[in-house]
């Protein structure tokens, strides 16, 4: 699966940030810089991915490994 980050914009100018095809951790790495340009993060609801470990190859190219 293709790792993407979706960033949904409602009618009232609130931002809800996605990320996709993300395991473990990686996804809030990922988002971080996004959130953090968007302002104060509201509410945070970890998918089924987040609990998925991440493979050795994964974690070697973000430098965790």
């Amino acid at each position: 699966m293709s790792k993407t980050i979706e960033i949904i914009v409602d009618a009232k100018g609130e931002a809800v940030v996605q990320t996709k095809g993300f395991t473990g951790s990686s996804c809030r790495e990922a988002s971080k810089l996004i959130e953090r340009a968007l302002g104060v993060v509201q509410s945070d609801t970890p998918t089924a991915e987040m609990y998925q470990a991440q493979t050795a190859d994964q974690q070697l190219r973000q430098g965790n490994g």
